[in-house]
C-alpha cells in the first residue's frame, strides 16, 4: 500500500494540474458516486491527509479517494491518448482545459461537503506529513504521543471491524510495529517506514510501547517524518532502504541477515523486516 510519501507526492501533482482550474469533464465511475456531477466546479486545492488524497471544491465539495494497495491517479494532457481514461480500472476522471487526471484501481471513493471531511478522517491519528506535526503549540506529535500512551495503557487500540463484520482482538500490549502500522496512533506510516525508522533507531520492532521514553518514541516519529520528507524530495524509490524488503541479505551496518517477522494479528498482519543483531529486544 503506498505510504504517505507517495501519496503526498501524489496530492502535489494533483493540485498543479488542477488548482485554480475550472473542471469540465468529470466521471466518477463509483457505484454511490456515479450520479454526481463536479463539473463547472472549480478545484480549491488537493491536500493530502497521510494516506487519504483531498480534492476541495469551490462550492464546499470534497472529492475524498483512497489509493489502497495498487491504485494510482496519474496526469496527461488534455486531448492526448493518455487522457481517453477508457481502461476498466479507470474510477475517476477530472479534466480542464490543460490537464486530465485518471484514477485508477483506487481503493476508496466518497464525495463530501468539505466540512465533514472528519467524519471520514476523524478516527486517524495526527499525518506525520502535515505542516505542522513539529511546530505548532499543541503539534501533532504530542497528540500522537499522547494517543500511543494511550492506547499503550489500554493494552492496544480498540479491536477493528474486519470485511466480513467480526472484529479483531486487541493483542496484550502494543508493540511499536503494531502501533506505527495502526493509523489511528499516527497516520501515514507503512510497513517499509516502520521498518526504517525502527532500525535506524535501533529498537526491536516488538519492544512494548510502554517500554519507551517519551524521548525516544518522539525520536523515532522524527526520524520516520525525515525519511519520508527525503523520499518526498529526492523521489520515491532513490533512498536507500537498509532493511524493508532485504530478507536475507547482509545489515549494512553489521552484516547479519535481515530477518522478516509478522507484526499485528490475522487479519490484519503485516511483514515488518529487521536486523536481528542491531536490532536486539
Amino acid at each position: 500500500m503506498p505510504e504517505g510519501d507517495v501519496v503526498k507526492i501524489t496530492a502535489q501533482r494533483l493540485d498543479a494540474a488542477l488548482r485554480g482550474r475550472a473542471v469540465e469533464r468529470a466521471e466518477l465511475r463509483w457505484p454511490s458516486a456515479a450520479s454526481i456531477d463536479l463539473t463547472g466546479r472549480t478545484v480549491v486545492e488537493v491536500r493530502p491527509y497521510a494516506k487519504h488524497l483531498l480534492t476541495r471544491f469551490d462550492d464546499g465539495t470534497t472529492l475524498h479517494t483512497h489509493l489502497r494497495m495498487e491504485g494510482q491517479w496519474r496526469v496527461a494532457r488534455t486531448g492526448t491518448v493518455g487522457a481517453g481514461a477508457r481502461g476498466t480500472d479507470v474510477r475517476a476522471v477530472l479534466a480542464n482545459e490543460v490537464w486530465t487526471c485518471v484514477g485508477e484501481r483506487l481503493g476508496m471513493l466518497d464525495v463530501v461537503r468539505t466540512r465533514d471531511e472528519h467524519v471520514l478522517l476523524g478516527h486517524l491519528g495526527p499525518d506525520v506529513l502535515a505542516d505542522d506535526f513539529l511546530s505548532s503549540p499543541d503539534s501533532g506529535v504530542l497528540l500522537a504521543l499522547a494517543r500511543l500512551r494511550g492506547a499503550a495503557a489500554a493494552g492496544g487500540f480498540p479491536a477493528q471491524a474486519t470485511a466480513g463484520g467480526r472484529t479483531s482482538a486487541g493483542s496484550r500490549g502494543l508493540p511499536l510495529a503494531d502501533a506505527l502500522l495502526d493509523q489511528r496512533g499516527v497516520a501515514g506510516l507503512g510497513t517499509i517506514y516502520t521498518a526504517e525508522s525502527l532500525f535506524a533507531q535501533g529498537l526491536w520492532p516488538w519492544t512494548q510501547v510502554s517500554d519507551v521514553s517519551d524521548r525516544d518514541l518522539e525520536a523515532l516519529l522524527r526520524t520516520a517524518r525525515g525519511q519520508m520528507l527525503r523520499s518526498v524530495a529526492e523521489g520515491v524509490g532513490t533512498v536507500r532502504r537498509h532493511v524493508h524488503g532485504r530478507a536475507r541479505r547482509a545489515c549494512h551496518r553489521c552484516g547479519t541477515p535481515v530477518a522478516v517477522a509478522r507484526a499485528n494479528e490475522a487479519p490484519f498482519e503485516r511483514p515488518i523486516f529487521y536486523c536481528p543483531s542491531c536490532q536486539k529486544p
